[in-house]
């Protein structure tokens, strides 16, 4: 069974290794190739402290954490309501397939539609055509693509 959670201030640890696993994943696909910048405290205050910047998610099963989400809220002046960006969902490759992606995702439309969210968006890089797949799989739609990266819209 996959459960879905909200991080705490204790799993910023944990957050920083997810946020770790990501960026090696998305130096693989080319798509980062700076310094991973982040430290443990720096996820804690942001995350955690007033004024939040970011939510995280936690996705765990009977082995243990197997995925993480990482989220915030934009707004829209001219609808006057906010939006749900997706920053990061990253799922441990051992774990991939199993519905962990798709769960994660699906409390994130519970959130979203929680906060009055006209939509989800993210997006994903080019170089990675299983993502890719998944998103649309999940009901999202491609609204713009490049050279680089796809960008995703899910409606609510």
């Amino acid at each position: 069974m996959i459960a879905i959670r909200a991080a705490v201030r204790t799993d910023a640890a944990l957050l920083l290794a997810y946020v770790g696993k990501k960026s090696e994943f998305d130096r693989a696909t080319g798509v980062f190739t700076g310094i991973l910048g982040t430290t443990r405290k720096k996820i804690e205050a942001t995350l955690f402290d007033e004024p939040r910047f970011a939510h995280a998610l936690v996705a765990e099963d009977a082995a243990g954490s197997r995925g993480f989400a990482l989220y915030y809220f934009r707004y829209s002046s001219f609808s006057g309501q906010p939006s749900l960006w997706l920053d990061d969902l990253y799922v441990d490759a051992d774990a991939r397939g199993c519905g962990i992606g798709a769960a994660l995702l699906a409390r994130l439309v519970e959130i979203a539609r929680g906060h009055d969210c006209t939509h989800l968006s993210w997006t994903a890089a080019v170089a990675n055509p299983r993502g890719i797949a998944f998103y649309e799989r999940e009901g999202a739609v491609i609204v713009r693509r490049d050279e680089k990266q796809v960008t995703f819209w899910m409606a609510l």
